[in-house]
């Protein structure tokens, strides 16, 4: 019997939220008297809700948040007649790496002078806030002495 009121106390302040005691009375009738007060005490302390963790704000990256040169992997000249030149981009970035989005991509487009037919116009992709991956660029220059040159025209985040 006690153990079964003992579990009527606890499902009653489980589902109520209000302990129930029960004590006897000193009047004529023998009928309990019961009280109610609340589980938890009103202290009139309100406490703040927690409020996410704000993403973290990345730049916005541009032209002007890199600097681009040229390496030359390959040449052969074929005398007067102009060389052949294999080049890849060398892309620095101006700022701090941590500033760069680590989930996006960023495609690099930007423009080789010195190809005999034209400008030749390439897309670097940067991942991973430093992964860069690029195509080397073969360019047929006019002359043994035309020395390749590079100008980033865009960069888009994707």
């Amino acid at each position: 019997m006690v153990i079964t009121s003992a579990a009527a106390v606890i499902a009653a302040v489980v589902t109520t939220g209000l302990l129930v005691t029960q004590s006897t009375s000193t009047g004529d009738d023998d009928k309990p008297a019961t009280t109610a007060t609340p589980t938890t005490p009103d202290n009139g302390i309100v406490t703040a809700a927690e409020e996410p963790t704000p993403e973290p704000a990345y730049g916005e990256l541009g032209t002007d948040s890199f600097t681009i040169g040229l390496r030359t992997t390959a040449r052969h000249c074929f005398g007067s007649a102009g060389c052949n030149v294999t080049v890849e981009p060398e892309l620095t970035y101006l700022g701090d790496s941590g500033t760069i989005d680590p989930d996006a991509t960023y495609e690099i487009t930007y423009e080789i002078q010195g190809d005999e037919s034209g400008p030749v116009i390439e897309t670097a992709e940067l991942t991973d806030q430093t992964q860069l991956g690029y195509t080397p660029s073969l360019i047929s220059t006019a002359s043994a002495g035309t020395e390749p040159s590079v100008e980033i025209t865009d960069v888009q985040e994707r």
